[in-house]
């Protein structure tokens, strides 16, 4: 390639700089600041929707699914540290994490 007043480079793979991500990325979009949120989502479900409960420790994560899914009757699961509970039992599950020493925020709508 010759190098004329001309021409210009319009894409090059030489040089630059590729970060490299030092933390990894965690799933949840909330901050791990001791509070316990809960939103209700239908996204990617069918129009079926479920309660996920983010920020519970991940040593109470399994025991806290299998209670609030007990107390309120329906299914779920633990995905990614993140907790699904079928159904749309907010204010159950609220009771029921606060009865657990958790503060809880709702979040969304």
């Amino acid at each position: 390639m010759s190098h004329d007043s001309n021409s210009r480079l319009v894409y090059s793979t030489d040089g630059g700089q590729i970060k490299e991500q030092n933390a990894p990325q965690s799933s949840s979009p909330f901050p791990t600041d001791g509070v316990v949120r809960m939103r209700r989502e239908t996204k990617g479900r069918k129009g079926a929707g479920v309660i996920t409960i983010h920020g519970v420790p991940t040593d109470q994560q399994k025991a806290i699914a299998t209670l609030l899914k007990k107390k309120c009757g329906t299914g779920g699961g633990l995905k990614e540290g993140v907790i699904e509970i079928q159904g749309d039992k907010r204010e159950l599950i609220k009771a029921e994490l606060e009865k657990a020493g958790f503060i809880v925020k709702l979040v969304g709508g």
